[in-house]
């Protein structure tokens, strides 16, 4: 990747005009030589990003009354286990709690319950929940969650994740944007050599290649 990724991202910026919601800025990834009709050279990573999302993050908890206690005032939303068959008897309730939250973490004896009761609502969508750890704080891991996002390739060779938002500045974007970009290239065979090009570019602004 180029050296001059924090001019880059600038450009990015400046080139974007002003817009009445907050907007987000995004990579495109376009990869080549890579068999992705195989499920084991697909990208799927969850990265902490060192800056940030520069935008709310919603988790929500399933566990008891102990746990959700430590997670009261964290946590956007605690289901506490009899919820959970509420939720699975109502799929259209289900569907929007979903759509509601990016990240969900739950009581690790909870988890076979979840998975079989609302495990088609969740695993579709790529939220089935975290476990905790025994004697973990969820707390910290809420607070983890909310500056990770989640990389899909999936079958497509061209794919997009958000690094932040038009709010931030160049160098923040530009630290997250390198350590995707890196999390990125270790899973592929090639590393770099499998990297056609990036680019990057706010919601609404035009692209500029970075790669």
């Amino acid at each position: 990747m180029k050296e001059d990724i924090v001019e880059l991202v600038k450009k990015a910026l400046e080139g974007s005009k002003e817009r009445k919601f907050k907007e987000s800025v995004d990579i495109a990834i376009n990869l080549k030589g890579v068999d992705l009709s195989q499920p084991k050279y697909r990208i799927e990573e969850e990265i902490l990003l060192p800056h940030g999302r520069g935008k709310d993050v919603k988790v929500g908890l399933f566990g008891g009354a102990e746990i959700a206690a430590k997670a009261k005032g964290v946590a956007d939303i605690i289901i506490i286990p009899e919820q959970i068959e509420d939720y699975a008897g109502d799929k259209r309730k289900a569907r929007k709690l979903v759509a509601a939250h990016n990240y969900f973490i739950a009581e690790a004896p909870l988890m076979p319950l979840i998975g079989k009761r609302l495990g088609t609502v969740l695993g579709p969508r790529g939220k089935m929940p975290k476990p905790i750890p025994p004697g973990a704080d969820p707390a910290a891991m809420i607070g983890s969650l909310r500056k990770t996002i989640r990389v899909r390739s999936k079958d497509r060779k061209t794919f997009h994740t958000m690094v932040g938002t038009k709010e931030m500045t160049p160098d923040q974007l530009a630290g997250n944007i390198k350590t995707v970009v890196q999390r990125v290239t270790v899973r592929l065979e090639q590393g770099e050599n499998n990297i056609a090009s990036i680019y990057v570019k706010t919601t609404m602004g035009p692209s500029v290649r970075l790669m």
